[in-house]
């Protein structure tokens, strides 16, 4: 008698603990489920804003973990080509070739937009008599292009004081800063020069990379920003964040109209409402803007995800954090110095991006 009672003891504890188990199992589960990671690598260009979103966004998202690498344009690209992180970012996008690459397929969304900015250094060295350098600077366009030719070599040059009569140059030569790695900021910037200069264009050309006449390299937007603190009479391109936030001047320059062009977000934004998206892929620019007050260097900047996902959840935390980024995102953009998305490039971004894990 006491056997039985023990035999049926244990035929009632057995579905018990199946079902306490299986409670166990789901609760793991769904903590997994809830708890996402996600890696992305590219232009440092967007870098800082990004650094902001992903804070913002993971103090409101704790279970959503997203890493970002600013590893230049080309680099993120080619990561996003080998599968190894789930999103990049690119100054220039991604082109045809390249995307046929991914069998996954890839999604080109703008995601903000800002300036490249001809930064300076015209503090006196230590050996320098001149107190008060100046502060603010014209460059006409054949200049600014002379200077990365290598052909304008002194910060008092005539032809950079004819546009800045009154202003007190230093006898001081130009040093060119320029980036070493592959980078969409580049390709904006050389996009432009080849635009406004028939010679650029054939002597050095356009692209992520080019072979420059002169000048001393950095590593991304820091590593050039650097370089032109620490050396007096450099100048040198970076994003307009990066110069902003080290307080380094930066140059008025001559655009297509003739009038010289201080970047601002609204100088920049005007710029801006002249560049159409096509409706395909989301990728466009303007080398040469033609309106009297626009700043003559401008883009978007984008982030590239898959088409397809292995990875539901992955897929999901993604279009998640996307449409946080075009909407409550966009607040940050213009407080750091980018230029926040029209209504119109929102609506755009929305529609392509709920295509990702489709």
């Amino acid at each position: 008698m006491s056997a039985q009672l023990q035999f049926k003891g244990h035929v009632y504890l057995l579905p018990l603990i199946a079902i306490l188990l299986n409670i166990t199992s789901c609760t793991t589960n769904n903590r997994n489920i809830n708890r996402v990671s996600l890696v992305g690598a590219g232009a440092s260009f967007p870098a800082p804003l990004y650094e902001r979103w992903l804070s913002d966004y993971n103090q409101q998202n704790p279970n959503v973990e997203i890493n970002y690498q600013a590893i230049g344009s080309s680099a993120g690209v080619q990561q996003l080509i080998e599968g190894t992180v789930d999103f990049a970012a690119s100054d220039v996008g991604i082109t045809n070739e390249q995307a046929a690459k991914i069998k996954r397929g890839a999604i080109a969304l703008p995601i903000t937009a800002g300036s490249v900015v001809l930064a300076y250094n015209l503090k006196p060295s230590f050996q320098s008599s001149q107190v008060n350098p100046p502060t603010s600077i014209k460059l006409s366009r054949q200049v600014y292009v002379d200077i990365f030719l290598g052909k304008i070599t002194n910060w008092n040059h005539p032809r950079i004081a004819a546009a800045n009569p009154g202003v007190n140059l230093p006898n001081l030569p130009i040093q060119v800063v320029h980036r070493t790695d592959g980078s969409g900021t580049t390709n904006v910037l050389t996009q432009h020069l080849s635009a406004i200069s028939p010679e650029w264009k054939s002597k050095v050309a356009a692209g992520k990379s080019v072979a420059w006449p002169v000048g001393i390299g950095g590593k991304g937007n820091e590593g050039v920003t650097a370089l032109i603190q620490q050396i007096p009479g450099a100048i040198g391109y970076v994003e307009y964040v990066y110069a902003k936030q080290n307080k380094l001047p930066m140059a008025a320059l001559e655009n297509k109209f003739g009038n010289y062009i201080t970047p601002t977000p609204e100088s920049v934004a005007q710029t801006l409402e002249a560049v159409k998206l096509p409706a395909d892929n989301l990728i466009a620019f303007i080398t040469d803007p033609t309106d009297a007050q626009s700043y003559p260097i401008v883009t978007y900047t984008w982030l590239l995800t898959y088409h397809q996902y292995p990875n539901r959840v992955k897929a999901q935390a993604l279009k998640n954090f996307i449409d946080w980024a075009v909407i409550d995102g966009q607040k940050s953009s213009l407080e750091l110095g980018y230029i926040p998305l029209s209504q119109k490039v929102v609506l755009q971004v929305q529609s392509a991006a709920k295509r990702i894990g489709e």
